[in-house]
């Protein structure tokens, strides 16, 4: 009997786990998907402006490229129609149960299996489960004092209200992330002002983006190896980038040069220019791209606001300096519970462990998968897998082969399951913490970080370094059980 498997979430991530047991074969998988259609952060985030910073032909399935991306850096629509047309084309819908959320999962020892509870009522089961939820799932809105007083519109940019007319408003933006640099100059025409609280400012470089045209789709058509090159292109260029944020302070000087250069160019006042710019390391925040973000904020119509959030009023903002804001809608590019993996989820694994008392200190996970005393249980964009520079679908799909490979094994290997060892983890994590500590991404606060400090969303490395210790699972760094035995 062939190994089932249960995947929650539609996302880049779920679907390369699907995708990855299709097109070896192994068609006995489910995919839970709490909203009623594919996308995961894609269908979800609609704001104005919305799309990737990474480019769309590394930000894509290898085995699938788009040879009709209408630009470089493609937009949210375009992004989100790929994903369902990569979902058709491989005929993964009758794999999924729209509607369906997952409340909690526990591991049987005595068959081996996961029970999956849903709020349908619906009991799911399978052999391996294989969350992907992702690491930006959940938005995060600071607990600012009064917030709740606060009469007017407000909304966390992941969920936009497109019913709600910016038009000649007064728009108090709390955030300047990666969502609030899209965003922002979107709406900056069209409001009375705009009031942009920022904490800290980010490493903003050129946007190398370009609309292709319909000679290049046809080129790509005919000569697949120009897109191909492009790729590898953006795939070298993050991989060299991200030496800088490990420790090359060569390479970390360099894009500083560039982002610093881009912000004089585009900022002429030496007021803003100093609001604008940086005060930590290059690397340690997620750095950048935007060709008109810089050019919003010099707008008559924009202040940028760097004083600390006191409280939230009835009508506005007032920063610690006494300063009120008035404001008349509020837009939260606060970012997401990044730490919070699995939340809500309550996950119960062998002697009845809970992971969220696993993972108090931190999440953690071998190779970002795989959790002691939670047998069969393979996460995608798991602990420790984010990365700083580059394209995570390229992740997803090293860890997706890794747990396709396992799942053959217990093919083979029927009425087992395997529970990585406490050792093998642990011996992983302490290199893998050693590592993160001599990285940029230490040197200053960010939702890399938890409040201990510790860092559990990033990889410490290349990604070519994850593709080769991901390529071939070792059955010797898992307790091999078989059902009857302890």
């Amino acid at each position: 009997m062939a190994t089932s498997v249960l995947i929650i979430g539609t996302g880049f991530g779920g679907l390369a786990m699907a995708l990855e047991l299709k097109r070896a074969g192994l068609e006995d998988f489910t995919i839970l998907e709490q909203a009623d259609e594919v996308g995961g952060v894609w269908r979800d985030n609609t704001y104005p402006g919305a799309g990737c910073d990474i480019p769309s032909p590394y930000y894509s399935y290898s085995f699938a490229p788009n040879l009709e991306w209408p630009r470089r850096f493609s937009r949210q629509a375009d992004i989100l129609r790929y994903i369902r047309e990569i979902v058709d084309e491989y005929g993964l819908r009758p794999h999924i149960r729209f509607g369906t959320e997952v409340t909690a999962a526990a591991f049987d020892t005595g068959n081996g299996r996961w029970a999956v509870d849903t709020n349908t009522g619906i009991r799911y089961e399978a052999d391996v489960f294989v969350p992907a939820v992702g690491q930006l799932s959940r938005p995060s809105i600071p607990n600012i004092p009064g917030r709740d007083n606060f009469t007017g519109s407000a909304f966390h940019s992941a969920r936009w209200r497109h019913d709600i007319d910016l038009r000649g408003k007064r728009v108090a933006v709390i955030g300047t992330g990666a969502s609030a640099i899209q965003f922002a100059p979107q709406i900056q025409p069209d409001v009375q002002r705009l009031t942009l609280f920022q904490r800290s400012a980010p490493y903003i470089a050129p946007k190398p983006d370009t609309t292709y045209r319909t000679w290049q789709h046809r080129l790509f058509r005919l000569v697949p190896a120009v897109q191909k090159a492009e790729r590898f292109g953006f795939w070298s260029f993050f991989e060299i980038s991200t030496l800088g944020i490990l420790g090359n302070k060569a390479i970390a000087r360099a894009g500083e040069r560039v982002a610093l250069g881009h912000l004089r160019k585009q900022v002429p006042d030496p007021a803003l220019r100093a609001k604008l710019t940086p005060d930590y390391a290059p690397g340690c925040k997620r750095a950048l791209f935007s060709n008109n973000y810089f050019p919003a904020l010099t707008q008559p119509n924009v202040h940028v606001e760097t004083g600390r959030i006191a409280e939230i009023t009835a009508t506005g903002v007032r920063t610690a300096d006494g300063v009120h804001h008035d404001a008349d809608v509020i837009v939260y590019g606060t970012g997401f519970t990044a730490q919070e993996f699995l939340a809500p989820i309550k996950v119960t694994g062998l002697g009845g462990r809970d992971l969220r008392e696993n993972w108090s200190e931190g999440a953690r996970a071998y190779l970002g998968m795989s959790v002691p005393g939670f047998p069969n249980m393979f996460l995608m964009y798991g602990p420790n897998t984010n990365i700083g520079a580059g394209s995570i679908i390229y992740m997803h799909e090293r860890q997706a082969r890794y747990i396709r490979r396992l799942v053959e094994y217990l093919d083979t290997h029927p009425r087992r399951y395997l529970d990585v060892r406490t050792e093998v983890e642990q011996r992983y994590d302490t290199e893998i913490q050693q590592r993160l500590d001599r990285s940029a991404w230490t040197s200053c606060a960010s939702w890399y970080r938890a409040e201990s400090g510790r860092v559990s969303t990033n990889w410490p490395g290349l990604v070519s370094e994850y593709s080769r210790r991901t390529r071939h699972p070792d059955p010797g760094d898992y307790r091999i059980v078989s059902l009857g035995a302890s």
